[in-house]
């Protein structure tokens, strides 16, 4: 599977003007492209920031899909008036999609690895974290990204409400430690955004 993901900032006053468009016509216009797979919608009203992302089931899809949607998804962002950095992943650990309702929380962590130890922190995740993280309370779905030439990984955790999200800081905090040591990975960021909206599909 790949992802491509977008990253955008601008006024926090203006930010909901964006994902109320976003809201509205996201899915309805990736849900009919050939190979998509699910959108993920998560904001930081406060600071104005924005992310999406849009899973593919393959590197041909995604870029088809672009390619016909880059220009409305453009006139979307534009009332953020901000910047945007579009980037595409492959996913290399995934948990199967569960189901999120109002308050929903997204954690993302950004870290950079040796490009040739991917595969091993895919494994790491997928055989040592996300079995920890799926035993948490309220876990609603996870996934790590890579981009296999840079050696950088990105890697979110869905919970389905605030008390859960809240209580989960703590042990992810020590499982990511864990596997950062065991990696000799950098950590470059740690954020936390709401769930705006989720659309999952099974494979």
């Amino acid at each position: 599977m790949f992802v491509r993901t977008v990253y955008a900032t601008g006024h926090p006053d203006r930010i909901d003007r964006t994902l109320d468009g976003l809201r509205v016509e996201a899915v309805g216009r990736l849900a009919p492209q050939p190979g998509y797979l699910g959108y993920g919608l998560y904001a930081d009203r406060t600071v104005g920031k924005i992310v999406m992302g849009s899973w593919w089931e393959s590197a041909q899809a995604e870029r088809d899909s672009d390619r016909e949607l880059g220009e409305r998804r453009a006139e979307l962002l534009a009332p953020l008036a901000g910047t945007a950095t579009t980037e595409v992943w492959e996913a290399v650990a995934v948990a199967p999609p569960g189901e999120s309702g109002p308050g929903a929380a997204f954690r993302l962590t950004r870290t950079d690895v040796d490009p040739a130890k991917v595969d091993t922190a895919a494994g790491i995740f997928r055989d040592r974290v996300l079995p920890v993280l799926e035993k948490s309370p309220g876990f609603v779905t996870g996934a790590m990204l890579a981009d296999r030439t840079t050696g950088r990984l990105s890697v979110g955790s869905i919970y389905a409400d605030q008390a859960s999200f809240a209580a989960s800081r703590g042990p992810q905090a020590d499982a990511r430690a864990q596997a950062l040591a065991a990696l000799g990975a950098t950590l470059r960021s740690l954020e936390e955004f709401d769930v705006v909206l989720l659309d999952r599909r099974r494979r």
